[in-house]
């Protein structure tokens, strides 16, 4: 999968509705194999993109856990710590 999408499920705050767009957004791109589409499929790839977004949310809106959010920060740190180790 695209290194680009990041876990959305809980966090505190909840992912926003532009990170969802963000994911689909790199999800469409990934499997359609276009960053930019062409004039002619920028249609169907727009498209994609609202429905995966919404398709997204709505399994972020009801899936259901025990455990405690992360927090973002505490989150970004530790990847910051494990590239940090991965690139030097």
């Amino acid at each position: 999968m695209c290194r680009n999408i990041r876990t959305l499920y809980n966090y505190a705050p909840p992912a926003t509705s532009q990170e969802v767009h963000a994911a689909a957004l790199q999800y469409v791109r990934k499997v359609s194999g276009a960053s930019k589409p062409s004039a002619a499929n920028r249609g169907a790839f727009e498209q994609a993109v609202a429905e995966v977004a919404v398709v997204t949310q709505r399994l972020l809106d009801t899936m259901v856990t025990s455990a405690p959010p992360r927090d973002r920060e505490v989150e970004a740190g530790r990847a910051r710590e494990r590239a940090a180790v991965r690139f030097g």
